[in-house]
């Protein structure tokens, strides 16, 4: 049945007729881009006047049915400016309803409850380079009227388009997101993996290992001399004693090693087979026990001749 006027048999203040479905781009003379991104559509004026004389409440919600496929979604209405006889969808809205350009479709106004929540599927994993989904699915959202479970909605952000289906709404399959207070939740996109987290390296517990090896080429002899820098008083006056000389270190002390570069992690090392090198090539027996104390000593106060 194609026409305005016939609602035999329909119940009271129901409205429900059919129309020629074009998509938002066939509309002359204008570019509706937001209609595109949006989820609501566009309907002759006549059909403004008959929901007038219905009574129909508000906001005014329509289900929309593709008797030939039986696809079925729900929607707004933006505008009464199509011509007579047609109405206008958005393109991924016709895509849903598997409607092709001028195909009829029933356009039916309903009541939906108020959504408390709803989940989304993306169907890219190229959607997880937006660093804030929910803001920016909250912004396209303020275009749509209705969300119907298992929908496929499309979204333009920074210049691409990026497709979503509804998986879940609550508290029905259809629901009105119109001044609402809904959660909103992802579902892993399609194509998505989890990284599998790493697995720590059981490492088994390296045994304490003596090296035996000769490290005498690690022993520094050269000789080291202390206080060689010359001194300055605070006050500006010269120093005195300036032909002091600096100290050399007792030649028969033992030297200071040098680090052993090639340690290997988990190994200690026990150099008992080396004996001490002293400045005349000499080793040193370590049966001779050191004396504290046992050098000479010097004052910084010279004596008064």
């Amino acid at each position: 049945m194609f026409g305005f006027g016939a609602f035999g048999g329909q119940f009271p203040n129901q409205f429900k007729t059919q129309y020629r479905c074009y998509s938002v781009s066939m509309l002359a003379g204008t570019d509706r881009q937001d209609v595109d991104r949006g989820g609501k559509i566009i309907m002759p004026p006549s059909a403004l006047d008959q929901l007038t004389r219905l009574n129909i409440v508000y906001p005014m919600l329509f289900k929309l049915t593709n008797k030939k496929t039986d696809r079925m979604s729900h929607c707004g209405v933006l505008e009464f400016v199509a011509d007579e006889g047609k109405v206008y969808l958005p393109y991924w809205m016709m895509q849903n309803l598997l409607l092709q350009e001028g195909d009829l479709l029933q356009v039916e106004s309903t009541s939906l409850q108020v959504a408390s929540y709803s989940k989304f599927q993306p169907q890219s994993t190229e959607f997880l380079d937006i660093s804030n989904p929910k803001a920016v699915l909250e912004n396209i959202l303020r275009g749509f009227a209705c969300l119907t479970k298992n929908d496929m909605i499309a979204i333009k952000y920074n210049d691409r388009i990026y497709e979503l289906q509804v998986l879940e709404t609550k508290p029905s399959d259809a629901v009105c997101i119109i001044e609402c207070d809904m959660n909103v939740e992802f579902a892993p996109p399609v194509g998505y993996v989890e990284p599998g987290r790493p697995r720590p390296q059981e490492q088994e517990p390296e045994s304490m290992q003596v090296d035996d090896a000769d490290y005498s080429q690690y022993i520094d002899t050269n000789q080291f001399m202390y206080f060689q820098g010359a001194g300055y008083r605070l006050d500006g006056k010269q120093k005195k004693n300036v032909d002091a000389k600096p100290v050399p270190l007792s030649s028969d002390l033992p030297k200071r090693g040098i680090p052993n570069y090639e340690h290997k992690k988990g190994t200690i090392t026990f150099i008992r087979s080396i004996k001490p090198v002293v400045a005349n090539g000499n080793t040193m027996d370590p049966a001779d026990k050191f004396e504290a104390f046992s050098g000479s000593g010097q004052t910084l106060r010279q004596k008064k001749k």
